[in-house]
């Protein structure tokens, strides 16, 4: 993966094509680098993800932090519910 992040003026970009697993050590480190660049008014952007180190941070939930995207695509998103059918005043909740 080779997107650039551009959500801010500074960014560090974080190569893992060196890294060869994929494992939640890995993970842990990521996210507390990019802890540590947002306190410093910077952005760490990760590069050269394999997709099994794609997988994890996104099952981890830091896609949005770490690729600088959202979780889920737009065409993902769910509609909120609508509830159509109204109630009778004397229905109590049970």
């Amino acid at each position: 993966m080779s997107s650039p992040c551009h959500h801010s003026l500074y960014h560090v970009d974080c190569d893992l094509g060196h890294f060869p697993c994929a494992d939640l050590g890995l993970v842990d480190g990521l996210a507390r680098a990019a802890l540590n660049a947002h306190r410093q008014g910077e952005r760490l952007c990760v590069v050269n993800a394999s997709p099994a180190q794609q997988e994890l941070i996104a099952f981890a939930g830091l896609e949005g932090v770490l690729f600088g995207r959202d979780r889920r695509e737009a065409e993902q998103r769910e509609e909120p519910l609508r509830v159509e059918e109204c109630g009778e005043a004397d229905d109590l909740p049970v």
